[in-house]
């Protein structure tokens, strides 16, 4: 379609097809108790059906091309390809060996009590080596599960440690696409926000690692008597040793299928059944896809109806005052976050916005930079239609809802942030 289609000017009606999606997924399972009442697909299918509805001076066919525009996003056809690649990776790792092998080396190496705060320390450690949240919960969520399995543990809970560490990293990392976007849109060198945000996060991350060292001395494992097949443990020490290196995920994750495969044909794994183990985990990355390519459209459809651009207008119509600014900020880069399911293109989006408030209020673009980052990082850990939680929820094969609860570090990390709004900290950039 080469004709050109023109952006409406939004209002509240342009943002409905979120409060509906809300409402059949999150307000219905709450009501019912139950997390897999309601479909996320089927959520997402009725909610993207009624943004298409509502579009107004289109076609038919101009509306459904317009959510197919979002649908065929570069960003989300990233995200497709990793998680076909995550699938094929965990599924062959799992029915290698590589797994059980990697939970044995740690129950082995951490005291049972350490074992909830070592995860968190490698959660967060990983995340800001590599700068993706999505890279860290792929290398850790599997081992997490075997973890959850031996020693009793729930495994939404030790899920949630996976997926609030991997956002420490993600927040804070100098590699991290949101680092990057938050510094060069309010135009400050990153080391000066890595010094800022650090002020802010670091004080939650001691908080949730005491919680963690606290809740650990209950935990028991049994006694590990089966040595450690390092052969075995060897593809998760290329994943987290390629990640942490730097390498691009999609790179990582193949390093990871091929060493799978390669060191499986030296154990008792044969190559027809690496090839349809690497199908299953495909196959089972479906649901996701789906996911993912839905919320693409319904979201680009939001923002091609003037959704964003209206709610940026009404935040900041009557700001005054620092404190009023600084939540302006936040609040902006938290609902674009919110309607785009991706932190690096809210703050893009909200980025020169944030700057204009900066200047006119006189900010530290500094703490701009950093309310950015941690404002985006905060709501796209928590929303159940992100990468991050779909990408936790399927390789568990949860509700991403039942990890949601146990996510303790955004929770305590939007706490601290919103306190240094309030409180004018660090006073130094405040």
């Amino acid at each position: 379609m080469t004709e050109t289609i023109r952006k409406q000017k939004g209002g509240w009606w342009a943002l409905s097809p979120l409060a509906v999606f809300l409402c059949l997924y999150l307000v219905t399972s709450l009501l019912m108790n139950d997390f897999y009442k309601v479909p996320i697909t089927v959520a997402f299918l009725f909610s993207s059906c009624y943004a298409i509805a509502i579009t107004r001076g289109l076609r038919l066919e101009q509306r459904l091309y317009q959510f197919s525009v979002g649908a065929g996003n570069k960003n989300i056809l990233l995200m497709v390809w990793i998680f076909i690649l995550a699938g094929a990776f965990a599924q062959s790792a799992k029915q290698m060996g590589a797994i059980d092998a990697t939970v044995n080396m740690t129950l082995h190496l951490l005291p049972d009590n350490l074992l909830l705060a070592g995860v968190f320390i490698a959660a967060c450690f990983i995340s800001l080596s590599i700068g993706t949240s999505v890279g860290t919960i792929v290398a850790l969520t599997p081992v997490a599960v075997g973890l959850a399995e031996k020693t009793g543990i729930d495994l939404p809970y030790m899920v949630g440690i996976v997926v609030g560490g991997s956002f420490f990293g993600d927040n804070l990392s100098f590699i991290s696409d949101t680092t990057i976007a938050s510094t060069k849109t309010q135009d400050c060198v990153m080391s000066d926000k890595f010094k800022v945000n650090f002020l802010i996060v670091v004080p939650a991350a001691v908080i949730v690692l005491c919680i963690y060292i606290f809740q650990g001395l209950s935990v028991s494992a049994p006694p590990q008597e089966q040595p450690i097949e390092w052969l075995k443990v060897l593809p998760y020490l290329i994943v987290l040793g390629t990640a942490v290196a730097g390498v691009n995920v999609t790179v990582v994750l193949l390093l990871g299928i091929l060493s799978t495969g390669l060191i499986g044909l030296f154990t008792d794994y044969t190559f027809f059944e690496w090839f349809g183990a690497m199908g299953e985990g495909i196959t089972g990355m479906g649901e996701l896809i789906i996911i993912t390519l839905l919320a693409g459209g319904m979201l680009e459809t939001i923002r091609y109806n003037g959704g964003i651009d209206f709610i940026i207008g009404r935040l900041t119509r009557h700001v005054k005052g620092k404190r009023g600014a600084e939540l302006s900020i936040a609040a902006l880069v938290g609902i674009a976050n919110l309607c785009t399911a991706n932190n690096t293109i809210a703050i893009i989006t909200t980025g020169p916005i944030a700057k204009n408030i900066a200047i006119r209020f006189h900010l530290d673009r500094r703490k701009t930079a950093s309310i950015l980052d941690t404002f985006s990082c905060l709501v796209q850990g928590l929303i159940p239609y992100g990468a991050q939680m779909l990408i936790a929820a399927g390789l568990a094969g949860l509700s991403p809802l039942s990890i949601i609860g146990n996510l303790y570090y955004p929770f305590c990390m939007g706490v601290c942030a919103l306190l240094a709004i309030l409180l004018r900290y660090p006073r130094k950039y405040s």
